[in-house]
Protein backbone atom coordinates (compact mmCIF):
# COMPACT_ATOMS: atom_id res chain seq x y z
CA UNK A 1 0.00 0.00 0.00
CA UNK A 2 1.14 3.17 -1.00
CA UNK A 3 1.35 6.12 2.28
CA UNK A 4 1.11 9.43 1.17
CA UNK A 5 2.57 12.30 2.82
CA UNK A 6 1.03 15.81 3.65
CA UNK A 7 3.40 18.87 3.23
CA UNK A 8 4.09 18.89 6.56
CA UNK A 9 5.59 15.45 6.62
CA UNK A 10 7.16 16.31 3.59
CA UNK A 11 9.28 18.99 5.18
CA UNK A 12 10.33 17.18 8.27
CA UNK A 13 11.49 14.25 5.33
CA UNK A 14 13.06 17.31 3.36
CA UNK A 15 15.20 17.91 6.95
CA UNK A 16 16.28 14.32 7.06
CA UNK A 17 17.33 13.84 3.01
CA UNK A 18 19.02 17.09 3.06
CA UNK A 19 21.28 16.01 6.47
CA UNK A 20 22.38 12.91 4.42
CA UNK A 21 23.10 15.47 1.51
CA UNK A 22 25.11 17.24 4.14
CA UNK A 23 26.85 14.06 4.82
CA UNK A 24 27.85 13.36 1.67
CA UNK A 25 29.23 16.63 1.34
CA UNK A 26 31.44 16.01 4.52
CA UNK A 27 32.66 12.81 2.99
CA UNK A 28 33.34 14.39 -0.52
CA UNK A 29 36.27 16.26 1.02
CA UNK A 30 37.95 12.93 2.77
CA UNK A 31 37.42 10.50 0.22
CA UNK A 32 41.20 9.61 -1.06
CA UNK A 33 43.56 7.56 -2.11
CA UNK A 34 44.85 5.79 1.32
CA UNK A 35 41.57 6.19 3.10
CA UNK A 36 39.90 3.59 4.67
CA UNK A 37 35.85 3.08 3.92
CA UNK A 38 35.77 2.08 7.84
CA UNK A 39 37.56 5.73 8.35
CA UNK A 40 34.39 6.81 6.80
CA UNK A 41 31.95 5.14 8.03
CA UNK A 42 32.99 6.46 11.27
CA UNK A 43 33.00 9.90 10.35
CA UNK A 44 29.36 9.75 8.83
CA UNK A 45 28.00 8.17 12.26
CA UNK A 46 29.81 10.80 13.99
CA UNK A 47 28.42 13.72 11.67
CA UNK A 48 24.66 12.08 11.69
CA UNK A 49 24.73 11.68 15.84
CA UNK A 50 26.12 15.50 15.83
CA UNK A 51 23.08 16.57 13.88
CA UNK A 52 20.17 15.03 15.94
CA UNK A 53 19.87 11.99 13.91
CA UNK A 54 20.41 7.97 14.13
CA UNK A 55 22.08 6.46 11.44
CA UNK A 56 19.41 4.52 8.93
CA UNK A 57 21.18 1.50 8.64
CA UNK A 58 23.21 0.86 11.19
CA UNK A 59 21.32 -2.61 12.48
CA UNK A 60 18.61 -2.14 9.86
CA UNK A 61 17.98 -5.77 8.88
CA UNK A 62 21.30 -6.44 11.08
CA UNK A 63 23.56 -4.34 9.08
CA UNK A 64 26.56 -3.83 11.02
CA UNK A 65 27.31 -0.33 9.70
CA UNK A 66 26.30 3.56 9.45
CA UNK A 67 27.18 3.21 5.55
CA UNK A 68 27.21 0.88 2.17
CA UNK A 69 30.22 1.05 0.93
CA UNK A 70 30.95 -0.43 -2.04
CA UNK A 71 33.71 0.37 -4.12
CA UNK A 72 34.63 -0.68 -8.18
CA UNK A 73 32.67 -3.83 -8.86
CA UNK A 74 30.80 -3.74 -5.97
CA UNK A 75 26.98 -2.67 -7.05
CA UNK A 76 26.02 -1.85 -3.34
CA UNK A 77 25.39 -3.08 0.03
CA UNK A 78 29.46 -3.17 0.30
CA UNK A 79 30.65 -3.15 3.95
CA UNK A 80 32.99 -0.70 5.10
CA UNK A 81 36.67 -2.43 6.25
CA UNK A 82 40.02 -1.38 6.65
CA UNK A 83 41.03 -2.18 3.15
CA UNK A 84 42.33 1.52 1.80
CA UNK A 85 40.84 3.31 -1.03
CA UNK A 86 43.43 3.47 -4.11
CA UNK A 87 43.90 6.07 -7.07
CA UNK A 88 41.31 5.45 -9.60
CA UNK A 89 38.34 3.52 -7.60
CA UNK A 90 35.25 4.65 -7.67
CA UNK A 91 32.90 3.97 -4.68
CA UNK A 92 29.29 4.25 -4.13
CA UNK A 93 28.85 5.90 -0.48
CA UNK A 94 24.74 5.23 0.61
CA UNK A 95 23.64 7.08 3.63
CA UNK A 96 20.41 7.53 5.16
CA UNK A 97 19.33 9.20 8.54
CA UNK A 98 16.18 8.86 10.92
CA UNK A 99 15.42 11.77 12.33
CA UNK A 100 11.63 13.32 13.80
CA UNK A 101 10.15 10.02 12.74
CA UNK A 102 10.96 10.00 8.64
CA UNK A 103 14.16 8.74 7.00
CA UNK A 104 16.22 10.49 4.47
CA UNK A 105 18.20 7.99 1.93
CA UNK A 106 20.81 8.75 -0.99
CA UNK A 107 23.71 8.06 -2.57
CA UNK A 108 26.64 9.31 -4.94
CA UNK A 109 29.49 7.06 -6.39
CA UNK A 110 33.01 9.12 -6.00
CA UNK A 111 35.64 8.85 -8.29
CA UNK A 112 38.91 8.70 -6.15
CA UNK A 113 41.58 10.85 -7.44
CA UNK A 114 41.96 10.52 -11.36
CA UNK A 115 39.97 7.45 -13.14
CA UNK A 116 39.91 6.14 -16.79
CA UNK A 117 37.69 7.95 -19.30
CA UNK A 118 35.72 4.94 -19.35
CA UNK A 119 34.75 4.73 -15.72
CA UNK A 120 34.13 8.75 -15.79
CA UNK A 121 31.62 8.03 -18.68
CA UNK A 122 29.87 5.22 -16.26
CA UNK A 123 29.26 7.60 -13.68
CA UNK A 124 28.24 10.65 -15.92
CA UNK A 125 25.72 8.64 -18.01
CA UNK A 126 24.47 6.74 -14.73
CA UNK A 127 23.87 10.66 -12.63
CA UNK A 128 22.46 11.68 -15.98
CA UNK A 129 19.67 8.80 -15.97
CA UNK A 130 18.71 9.40 -12.12
CA UNK A 131 17.24 12.58 -13.79
CA UNK A 132 15.96 11.44 -16.81
CA UNK A 133 13.61 8.83 -14.32
CA UNK A 134 12.67 11.88 -11.56
CA UNK A 135 11.22 13.57 -14.92
CA UNK A 136 8.78 10.76 -15.19
CA UNK A 137 7.61 10.81 -11.47
CA UNK A 138 4.46 12.79 -11.68
CA UNK A 139 0.99 12.40 -11.17
CA UNK A 140 -1.13 10.31 -13.97
CA UNK A 141 2.33 8.21 -14.44
CA UNK A 142 3.10 5.18 -13.60
CA UNK A 143 6.45 3.12 -12.14
CA UNK A 144 7.11 1.49 -15.37
CA UNK A 145 7.41 5.36 -17.02
CA UNK A 146 10.30 5.50 -14.40
CA UNK A 147 12.09 2.77 -15.21
CA UNK A 148 11.96 2.86 -19.01
CA UNK A 149 13.72 6.44 -19.08
CA UNK A 150 16.57 4.84 -16.91
CA UNK A 151 16.33 1.77 -18.85
CA UNK A 152 16.54 3.03 -22.10
CA UNK A 153 18.98 5.64 -21.82
CA UNK A 154 21.64 3.57 -20.06
CA UNK A 155 21.24 0.74 -22.43
CA UNK A 156 21.49 3.52 -25.26
CA UNK A 157 25.08 3.57 -24.00
CA UNK A 158 25.78 -0.01 -23.64
CA UNK A 159 25.02 -0.71 -20.02
CA UNK A 160 23.57 -3.04 -17.93
CA UNK A 161 21.04 -2.48 -15.59
CA UNK A 162 20.32 -4.54 -12.46
CA UNK A 163 17.10 -6.06 -11.97
CA UNK A 164 17.17 -7.79 -8.79
CA UNK A 165 17.95 -4.56 -6.86
CA UNK A 166 15.67 -1.11 -6.80
CA UNK A 167 14.04 1.80 -5.32
CA UNK A 168 11.32 2.39 -3.36
CA UNK A 169 9.14 3.96 -1.64
CA UNK A 170 10.22 6.34 1.69
CA UNK A 171 8.57 7.60 4.67
CA UNK A 172 8.29 6.27 8.42
CA UNK A 173 9.71 3.09 7.21
CA UNK A 174 12.80 3.12 4.98
CA UNK A 175 11.00 0.79 2.89
CA UNK A 176 7.86 1.65 1.38
CA UNK A 177 5.78 0.80 -1.31
CA UNK A 178 5.91 1.14 -4.45
CA UNK A 179 8.88 -0.83 -5.28
CA UNK A 180 11.06 1.36 -8.10
CA UNK A 181 12.83 -0.39 -10.91
CA UNK A 182 15.07 0.74 -13.01
CA UNK A 183 13.60 -0.61 -16.23
CA UNK A 184 10.45 -1.06 -17.11
CA UNK A 185 7.54 -0.23 -19.91
CA UNK A 186 5.59 2.65 -20.42
CA UNK A 187 2.26 2.75 -18.66
CA UNK A 188 2.99 -0.49 -16.50
CA UNK A 189 2.95 -0.64 -12.81
CA UNK A 190 1.32 1.75 -9.80
CA UNK A 191 0.17 5.14 -10.32
CA UNK A 192 1.70 8.37 -8.85
CA UNK A 193 -0.16 10.23 -6.92
CA UNK A 194 0.28 13.52 -4.67
CA UNK A 195 2.26 13.60 -1.70
CA UNK A 196 4.37 10.47 -2.84
CA UNK A 197 7.88 9.72 -1.69
CA UNK A 198 10.35 7.50 -3.43
CA UNK A 199 14.03 6.82 -3.27
CA UNK A 200 15.10 6.49 -7.15
CA UNK A 201 18.17 5.26 -7.67
CA UNK A 202 20.38 3.74 -10.85
CA UNK A 203 22.18 0.82 -10.45
CA UNK A 204 23.98 0.82 -14.10
CA UNK A 205 26.78 -1.92 -14.69
CA UNK A 206 29.61 -1.37 -17.14
CA UNK A 207 28.93 -4.83 -18.91
CA UNK A 208 27.02 -7.52 -17.58
CA UNK A 209 23.80 -6.87 -16.17
CA UNK A 210 23.90 -9.71 -14.07
CA UNK A 211 25.03 -9.73 -10.30
CA UNK A 212 26.46 -12.32 -7.51
CA UNK A 213 26.36 -11.81 -3.50
CA UNK A 214 29.46 -12.14 -1.51
CA UNK A 215 29.50 -14.87 1.26
CA UNK A 216 28.96 -11.65 3.85
CA UNK A 217 25.12 -11.78 3.18
CA UNK A 218 25.29 -8.10 1.54
CA UNK A 219 27.87 -7.00 -0.47
CA UNK A 220 26.80 -7.36 -4.41
CA UNK A 221 28.92 -7.45 -7.07
CA UNK A 222 28.78 -7.68 -10.85
CA UNK A 223 28.81 -11.04 -12.25
CA UNK A 224 31.67 -9.73 -14.78
CA UNK A 225 34.29 -7.72 -12.68
CA UNK A 226 33.29 -4.35 -14.38
CA UNK A 227 32.57 -1.92 -12.51
CA UNK A 228 29.37 -0.37 -11.37
CA UNK A 229 27.55 2.78 -10.71
CA UNK A 230 24.84 4.74 -8.13
CA UNK A 231 22.97 7.10 -7.33
CA UNK A 232 20.30 8.30 -5.57
CA UNK A 233 17.97 11.11 -4.37
CA UNK A 234 14.67 10.98 -2.44
CA UNK A 235 11.89 12.92 -4.79
CA UNK A 236 8.28 14.05 -3.80
CA UNK A 237 5.37 14.67 -5.69
CA UNK A 238 4.04 18.19 -5.02
CA UNK A 239 1.33 19.82 -6.65
CA UNK A 240 1.52 17.09 -9.61
CA UNK A 241 5.18 16.89 -10.47
CA UNK A 242 8.20 15.71 -9.01
CA UNK A 243 10.40 17.85 -6.53
CA UNK A 244 14.03 16.95 -5.36
CA UNK A 245 14.00 16.73 -1.21
CA UNK A 246 17.88 15.95 -1.05
CA UNK A 247 20.51 17.28 -3.24
CA UNK A 248 24.15 17.10 -4.38
CA UNK A 249 24.72 20.69 -4.26
CA UNK A 250 27.29 19.72 -0.99
CA UNK A 251 28.91 17.43 -3.14
CA UNK A 252 29.30 19.62 -5.64
CA UNK A 253 30.68 22.12 -4.12
CA UNK A 254 33.72 20.46 -2.70
CA UNK A 255 34.74 18.79 -5.66
CA UNK A 256 33.98 22.05 -7.91
CA UNK A 257 31.01 21.15 -10.28
CA UNK A 258 29.07 23.38 -11.60
CA UNK A 259 25.37 22.07 -12.96
CA UNK A 260 22.04 23.25 -12.99
CA UNK A 261 20.65 19.59 -13.20
CA UNK A 262 18.55 19.69 -10.05
CA UNK A 263 16.95 23.28 -10.94
CA UNK A 264 13.95 22.16 -13.07
CA UNK A 265 12.81 19.94 -9.91
CA UNK A 266 12.91 22.32 -6.87
CA UNK A 267 10.40 24.83 -6.09
CA UNK A 268 11.22 26.03 -3.30
CA UNK A 269 15.01 26.85 -1.72
CA UNK A 270 17.04 24.59 0.32
CA UNK A 271 17.30 24.35 3.72
CA UNK A 272 20.97 25.45 4.35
Amino acid sequence: MIVTKTREEIELMRHSALLVSKTLGMLAAEVKPGVTTLHLDKLAETFLRDHGAEPAFLGLYDFPNSLCMSPNAQVVHGIPNLTPLEEGDIISIDCGAYKNGYYGDHAYTFAVGEIDDDIKKLLEVTKASLYKGIAELKVGNRVGDVGFAIQNYTEAHGYGVVRELVGHGLGQKMHEDPEMPNYGKRGRGKKFVEGMVVAIEPMINMGTRRIKQLRDGWTILTADGKPSAHFEHDVAIIDGKPEILSTFKYVNEVLGIETDEEDAFRTEALVI
